[in-house]
């Protein structure tokens, strides 16, 4: 089991799994994605993780932040069964909790900047979502491009939009699924650098994926994807 026993002062971890599985259905069979996954993480703390493609890391990312649920074991984040949890309260838990950062941004290229960063706080009925987003973009240095639409904007300054979408609800946890994958060296290390600020100055829990090694000093741990498997990076 990948643990690591502090917890939160509620005595709870940031994300408790025991025998996760996750298979799904091809053809006439089930192909198994996550296989057994015993994980324990502790509130607060910047996890990365490693592993070669199609070893199950964004599908672990995917089952963490509740947008689909496993075929077996449990999983309880934040102190919240997911397991117990309907669809529709997964996604409100998501709304206020949870911040999810994408490789290819995810922005909705018929929105500027601030209603990209306003999309979530609108969903959740928020009457301040705008100026919450909007300070959430001037956090991120992007207080000068409120109005621009994604086309407008460099590679950076996207993936800069998208952090500051996946903290304006002042999120317990942060997903980042290889965040600087699409940006050059020198836009990804800035990207970083932004993300970190942003994680320490608000104590979220992060679980990192990258291909990064570069990256791995940054983390607290760094775990390691294989075959659908979890295990740590020094093989214990």
């Amino acid at each position: 089991m990948i643990e690591n026993t502090d917890t939160d002062s509620s005595g709870l971890p940031a994300i408790a799994a025991r025998q996760l599985e996750l298979k799904l259905a091809a053809a006439e069979h089930q192909v198994e994605i996550l296989k057994g996954i015993d994980l324990h993480i502790t509130t607060g703390s910047k996890i990365g993780l490693i592993g070669p493609s199609g070893s199950g890391k964004t599908s672990l990312l995917t089952l963490l932040a509740g947008l689909q649920k496993p075929t077996a074991g449990t999983l309880s984040v934040l102190g919240t069964d997911y397991q117990q949890c309907s669809q529709e309260q997964l996604a409100s838990f998501r709304r206020s909790n949870i911040g999810v950062v994408f490789q290819n941004f995810h922005l909705l290229p018929s929105m500027n900047a601030v209603e990209n960063v306003a999309l979530p706080l609108e969903m959740a009925s928020d009457p301040a979502a705008e100026e919450k987003a909007a300070e959430s973009l001037a956090v991120v240095g992007l207080s000068h491009r409120l109005d621009h639409f994604p086309h407008q904007l460099s590679g950076g300054e996207q993936q800069r939009v998208a952090i500051a979408r996946a903290f304006v609800a002042r999120p317990r946890l942060i997903l980042a699924d290889e965040p600087t994958g699409n940006l050059d060296g020198e836009t990804g290390n800035a990207v970083i650098g932004v993300l970190d600020k942003l994680v320490a100055d608000s104590g979220a829990t992060l679980i990192f994926i990258t291909h990064d090694n570069s990256l791995l000093s940054r983390f607290d741990q760094t775990l390691k994807m294989l075959d659908g498997r979890l295990i740590d990076d020094s093989g214990n």
